[in-house]
């Protein structure tokens, strides 16, 4: 009997139970789990952290997370590439939370494995066109305060909803009263385009902003065309003041004039001929 076989058979199965514990925990010894979350294994890494009032997702979550629960917490915001080191996540619930803002790129990295991500129950009016680019997860959106415009029908495109909440991605607002109310996937059913209606906005506010320019400038003109008429009503009255001060600088010219020829005749006449008279 070879050494080999011989090391077998002291493999009791007490012993295959001892081995089998220390595998567990050399596997868990290879991640740190967060110490507001709980994590288990249940046919992939679980890491549980509901309802423990977080105000950000945690940064040291274990990269061999499959399944996120973060659930009725207070997380307000979701930065970019939150998530871009957990590899196998497979689903990510973010539900029941006070989420106000997705950054682009928040789910850079999961997009090839992540099958589930649950949006649902928070404050999101908006998202970026393409906060869901390459995502392949089903996603749930319902009971949000959505404003149904040109953005949101954007991000929307290519996003796979979840049919079972579909009818619960509600117009909280949108760019006309008449599709508040509504769900959004029945209005872009319906052949409506926010985006049209953004560009008739855009145009018409362009239009308004060049009719104040033009008005503005004709106010302008009209002004200056009123202040240069009163500058030349007030030169004219000038002007016909002036013959009577050029009459009289006339008479002072002429009278200058006579004393010049007296002088003058004075000088012709020379001494001699004063002093006979």
């Amino acid at each position: 009997m070879g050494a080999s076989q011989r090391c077998w058979f002291w493999v009791t199965p007490s012993s295959w139970g001892f081995l089998v514990v220390m595998l567990l925990m050399t596997t868990v010894a290879t991640f740190a789990c967060p110490t507001v979350c709980h994590c288990s294994d249940r046919n992939g890494l679980v890491v549980q952290c509901t309802s423990q009032s977080l105000e950000s997702i945690p940064s040291n979550l274990p990269k061999e997370t499959e399944v996120l629960l973060l659930s009725s917490n207070q997380i307000k915001h979701i930065p970019k590439e939150a998530f871009t080191e957990l590899y196998h996540l497979r689903e990510l619930d973010l539900s029941h939370n006070v989420l106000e803002s997705v950054d682009v790129g928040a789910f850079q990295g999961t997009s090839e494995g992540l099958q589930r991500l649950d949006l649902s129950n928070n404050q999101l009016s908006s998202l970026p066109s393409n906060t869901f680019t390459n995502l392949h997860a089903r996603v749930r959106l319902s009971h949000n305060a959505w404003h149904c415009d040109c953005s949101l029908q954007e991000a929307l495109r290519d996003l796979r909803l979840d049919p079972e909440t579909v009818n619960e991605v509600i117009c909280f607002t949108a760019v006309q009263e008449e599709y508040v109310r509504q769900p959004v996937i029945h209005v872009l059913d319906s052949g409506i385009n926010f985006c049209n209606f953004h560009h008739k906005t855009t145009d018409v506010a362009m239009f308004v902003a060049m009719f104040c320019w033009f008005s503005m400038v004709t106010v302008y003109i009209i002004y200056y065309i009123k202040h240069n008429q009163e500058d030349a009503r007030k030169h004219m009255e000038y002007l016909k003041s002036l013959p009577k001060s050029s009459h009289i600088s006339k008479e002072s010219d002429i009278a200058s004039s006579m004393f010049s020829v007296s002088d003058t005749e004075q000088r012709e006449l020379g001494p001699e001929t004063l002093g006979g008279f």
